[in-house]
């Protein structure tokens, strides 16, 4: 854990007293703490923050949360503010060793009005030997335990210049409120890591009921919408009916397809993918029909196509809404009557071949426009199954993501065991406009930047990052922001009607009255924007 050292070589005076502040201040360090506590489930990112926060108000020389290890009975700094990262790896103690031992294994409170007349504290860290004996300045210690449910898991502590007449007492009280809402952030915390455990285990029984049923499907995925997918395949599989996937890029259609044919009793045929978006157009007719020799310039051999190559398999055309029309015709009849002839061929060749189609475009509306025959589009969505995108099943994130991170640690030769709670919340939060395939390239990017096994939030790219995370908060509140667009809007309208204001109202689409009070709102000289200004300016100038 990486703590930043004690800035500067004087000790912090804790100047006025903090309870001069009165309650409303004491209730808005509070807010703050709780705020960022709840901000980031990465908890060792959201104490930082509120010890530095805390020491803030109270005038703290530092401040320390530590935790214990119950397997090995070892109390260890978790973080601090004021000491190195040496002094912090000092930090260790037993149960009941020292005052922070003691705090721990009673579950009470401890003051230490002058730390150096008090054999009992031992100073692991040696920061306060170092600091009484630079500025020959006393320092005062208080210690509370940080509890879940009687459960003591650590304590947080603090030092300050040492006062005769300071109320350590009220300290105590206020150091006790903060352990207490970081106990509660934990107890979020590990409730949180708890539900993520039961849905990991409960979707690994589920894909393992739905891996019974589905013989070498690929889909990964418990949610509702990915078990009526499986339902689909299950069902029309057994058939030889066409089949039209639909869903946007990067669901994973494809596999949509390989999961029907290889659960129908065309398993042992052949599966030929082509698609249609990736070639000319000018060989899309000889790519799936084939072609006779010299049937076109090139053509020095005879070729078969796709359909003659799925011949007792499947063929899967992918992207058909990018089928041309000239092949559109040709395309429907091998649907109708099973028969096709190669290019520069009058003979006819009957297939025995399943075909499943897969589009992202809406092809109703291209049916509308004529891009799409209708006849070709009822042939085709006799059964229809669409694959959501990831942003509609996202208990299905976490499985994928721990797919991915086996798949590609083994393909790249790298260890990487786990995701962290940071990195998990930020992949939970994405909308995924790139779905399955985004995911797989995330994860690959993170596993590959990853050097200690675990893929860290910033493994993630860019687009994936939060404002939290990145350390990038918006700036500026939103009503500012929507009346800053909004002048910019009637300025940009008062130059195009050349500071005619009734001209402007028309181009927003709002009434005169209400550009005028707008524009007495930001204070808007709509004359500024006229090429000139005659005498006499009629009234819509005026303000």
């Amino acid at each position: 854990m990486n703590v930043k050292p004690n800035k500067g070589d004087s000790l912090r005076e804790s100047g006025a007293d903090y309870r001069a502040a009165g309650e409303m201040g004491e209730l808005r360090l509070l807010f703050d703490i709780s705020q960022a506590l709840s901000r980031n489930l990465d908890l060792s990112s959201a104490l930082r923050p509120v010890l530095e926060r805390m020491s803030e108000f109270m005038g703290l020389v530092r401040a320390t949360i530590t935790i214990l290890n119950r397997e090995s009975g070892s109390i260890d700094i978790e973080i601090a503010t004021g000491l190195s990262e040496a002094e912090s790896a000092r930090g260790r103690y037993r149960l009941g060793e020292g005052i922070t031992g003691r705090v721990v294994a009673k579950g009470e409170p401890a003051i230490v009005e002058r730390v150096s007349k008090n054999a009992d504290f031992l100073d692991r860290t040696g920061a306060r030997r170092r600091e009484i004996e630079k500025h020959r300045t006393e320092l005062s210690f208080v210690c509370v335990p940080v509890t879940i449910q009687k459960e003591v898991i650590g304590a947080l502590s603090a030092d300050r210049v040492y006062k005769k007449e300071a109320d350590l007492d009220e300290d105590v009280r206020l150091l006790s409120v903060v352990a207490s809402l970081i106990a509660q952030a934990v107890r979020i915390r590990r409730d949180v890591l708890e539900q993520v455990r039961i849905l990991a285990d409960e979707n690994k029984r589920l894909q393992g009921e739905i891996s019974d049923r589905l013989r070498h499907s690929r889909i990964i995925g418990s949610s509702h919408a990915i078990r009526q997918v499986d339902q689909f395949i299950l069902q029309v599989a057994s058939t030889d009916t066409t089949v039209l996937i639909r869903g946007e890029s990067g669901v994973g259609k494809e596999l949509v397809a390989e999961a029907i044919h290889m659960n129908s009793k065309r398993a042992n045929g052949p599966f030929i993918k082509i698609n249609l978006a990736a070639l000319p157009e000018t060989m899309i007719e000889s790519e799936l029909f084939g072609h006779e020799r010299g049937a076109f310039t090139g053509a020095i051999n005879a070729r078969e196509g796709r359909f003659e190559a799925a011949g007792g398999g499947t063929i899967f055309l992918d992207e058909i809404g990018d089928l041309p029309a000239s092949t559109q015709i040709k395309l429907l009849r091998v649907l109708q009557e099973r028969q096709f002839e190669r290019l520069g061929s009058n003979d006819a060749l009957k297939i025995d071949v399943r075909v499943i189609a897969a589009t992202n475009r809406n092809l109703e509306q291209m049916v509308e426009q004529g891009t799409f025959r209708h006849d070709l589009y009822f042939r085709l969505n006799v059964f229809p199954i669409f694959v959501p995108p990831l942003r509609e099943r996202r208990t299905d994130i976490l499985l994928l993501a721990d797919y991915f991170v086996a798949k590609l640690s083994k393909k790249t030769g790298k260890e990487v065991r786990r995701i962290s709670t940071p990195a998990i919340d930020m992949l939970m939060r994405y909308h995924w406009p790139g779905n399955v395939r985004e995911l797989e390239n995330c994860i690959e990017r993170a596993v590959i930047l990853s050097t200690d096994g675990v893929i860290h939030s910033h493994h993630l790219p860019p687009s994936l990052q939060t404002a939290e995370a990145s350390d990038t908060p918006p700036l500026g509140k939103l009503p500012a922001a929507l009346e800053a667009v909004e002048r910019e809007m009637i300025d940009d309208a008062l130059k195009s009607s050349r500071g005619n204001m009734a001209g402007a109202a028309r181009l927003l689409g709002i009434s005169e009255r209400l550009i005028g009070i707008r524009i007495k709102k930001y204070g808007i000289d709509p004359r500024r924007f006229a090429d000139t200004d005659p005498p006499g300016a009629p009234a819509a100038y005026l303000m």
